[in-house]
């Protein structure tokens, strides 16, 4: 029914311990395959990875700033993920289409730049799996849902709205950055979260997040290369 959650250094003694169904997504433990992306590290320092990329089509929230969004993205694009952004603020994601660099000819690019509106997605596989990025505000339309093997959708929320409780709650993991007092609170309505829980989330650093998922609570931070930190600057909250 369960299995334990890890830590990439295989370190033991985790507090709290949590179990997580084994459908959910491979929450934040070391991969063996090749869509684990090293999100952060935890409080002992040791890194943190998501296996976002996998063989199950998979639902990934973001709540908080850009940053976050833009880093995960770059992240899979390290992995070998294509990527495609649907957005209504085309500006803000250049950086990527910067990152990913000049194709060969006759390829098409890593990363595609969309409009909110439907259009067909390049077909995902193992060799080359999709990260489509849904940049629609606060309660985006589900326009590009996970429907096959080695697909993740994420949907970017610039912050908690309760018209957002569908799309949050159909997840496979949530991560979160600092909320203020207000939508802690809703994002304990929408997921029973106890009270110390509900006030860690309005205390967190700008380059803290907490993982959620089932039976999941991990705080973590945010970890930036020197060449990340160069294409979309210094860790940060919001845009």
């Amino acid at each position: 029914m369960s299995s334990r959650l890890r830590d990439a250094g295989g370190a033991a003694g985790v507090a709290p311990e949590f179990t997580v169904d084994p459908a959910m997504l491979d929450a934040i433990s070391p991969s063996g395959d090749r869509g684990g992306i090293v999100l952060g590290s935890g409080l002992k320092g040791e890194p943190l990875t998501i296996s976002a990329l996998r063989s199950t089509p998979t639902r990934i929230v973001l709540v908080g700033g850009l940053y976050l969004a833009r880093q995960v993205a770059m992240r899979a694009m390290a992995v070998g993920a294509w990527v495609v952004v649907a957005t209504g603020r085309p500006a803000a994601w250049q950086v990527l289409q910067k990152a990913a660099g000049t194709q060969q000819p006759g390829r098409p690019p890593l990363v595609q730049i969309r409009r909110l509106s439907p259009v067909d997605l390049p077909r995902p596989s193992e060799d080359a799996p999709l990260l489509v990025v849904t940049d629609g505000g606060p309660t985006p339309q589900d326009l590009f849902p996970p429907r096959s093997p080695w697909q993740t959708t994420i949907y970017v929320l610039p912050y908690l709205h309760p018209q957002a409780g569908a799309t949050a709650n159909a997840a496979d993991l949530v991560l979160m950055q600092r909320l203020p007092a207000g939508q802690a609170e809703l994002a304990a309505r929408l997921w029973r979260l106890p009270p110390q829980m509900m006030r860690q989330l309005t205390t967190l650093k700008d380059d803290q997040v907490i993982a959620l998922g089932l039976n999941l609570w991990r705080p973590l931070r945010l970890v930036t290369t020197g060449k990340e930190q160069q294409i979309l600057g210094p860790v940060r909250r919001g845009d």
